[in-house]
């Protein structure tokens, strides 16, 4: 978002103080993953890693695109563009290979009947794409939101909402339709003001950031785990598993991707979460009891 949020990192929902009772712990580890020197990526928002490569977007106000980054020089390979012009990208979230889901889903002033998200192919080289789009209803009304998240096993989608005291989970259904729209379901509660968030690559958790905090949750239960404080960014919008740790972006020409590794307590719970998750999610496909 365009707005900066003064003191806006710091309001976070009552259950994630109560499941952090011990407070954030210290900001781990930064190093600098690499710079993005292509002057069109000045508002990163989204960030993904997958395929050795990274993808980003810039926020509100520009094109249909989505830019292919090699994170070995920070340069722009390729660039996926698609003639419709969105009304507020903010998020990215892993597709499958080649792929990736575009999260048209901004809404400050909470006035669009609906929001939509597009799969969109990337890779090395300029692609134009003529996506599918996708329609989402939350089931109370309108919402702002700068997260989406997508579980790596089932691939089931997730939106996160961005409240000022607090946010919410929707799931999406878990076979989205073009012919109607789909009905958003509320699933668990979040931190106040998550500008992106990512699943763990297990899939037993997901960290949500904002712009100062981070915050992992279990899956599939959304209870808070644990959080600490992310090195200090001109505006973090951008989150992405990567390796054994995460990749941070932040609005601004040029800016630099932060390189921050996972606290322990992180790895612990997607390590728990990832067996039960696999079990959980074969019996749902194969309707077999739990």
């Amino acid at each position: 978002m365009r707005r900066r949020q003064v003191l806006a990192g710091a309001v976070v929902a009552v259950p994630f103080l109560v499941g952090a009772a011990a407070g954030p712990g210290p900001t781990p580890d930064a190093g600098e993953a690499f710079r993005f020197d292509d002057p069109d990526i000045v508002e990163s928002s989204g960030l993904v890693a997958q395929d050795g490569l990274v993808l980003t977007t810039n926020d509100s106000g520009d094109s249909g695109r989505v830019f292919v980054v090699d994170p070995r020089s920070g340069s722009t390979v390729g660039v996926t563009s698609w003639p419709s012009d969105p009304v507020d990208v903010e998020a990215l979230a892993p597709a499958g290979p080649g792929q990736v889901w575009v999260a048209d889903i901004g809404d400050n002033r909470a006035v669009r009947d609906s929001v939509e998200v597009l799969r969109v192919p990337v890779g090395r080289g300029d692609v134009a794409a003529t996506p599918t789009s996708y329609e989402l209803v939350y089931p109370d009304g309108a919402r702002d939101a700068e997260a989406l998240v997508r579980h790596p096993l089932s691939g089931q989608l997730f939106v996160i909402t961005k409240g000022i005291f607090g946010g919410t989970v929707y799931a999406a259904p878990p076979a989205l339709r073009t012919d109607r729209p789909n009905r958003l379901v509320e699933v668990g509660e979040a931190p106040g003001i998550v500008t992106d968030a990512t699943f763990l690559p297990g899939g037993g958790g997901v960290v949500m950031r904002t712009y100062s905090q981070a915050y992992v949750a279990d899956f599939p239960s959304w209870q808070p785990v644990t959080s600490w404080d992310l090195p200090a960014q001109d505006q973090g919008e951008g989150v992405a598993a990567a390796g054994d740790g995460l990749l941070l972006s932040s609005e601004g020409a040029r800016s630099t991707v932060l390189s921050v590794p996972l606290p322990d307590e992180a790895r612990a719970i997607d390590l728990r979460g990832t067996a039960w998750t696999a079990l959980r999610w074969v019996a749902t496909a194969r309707g077999l009891p739990l």
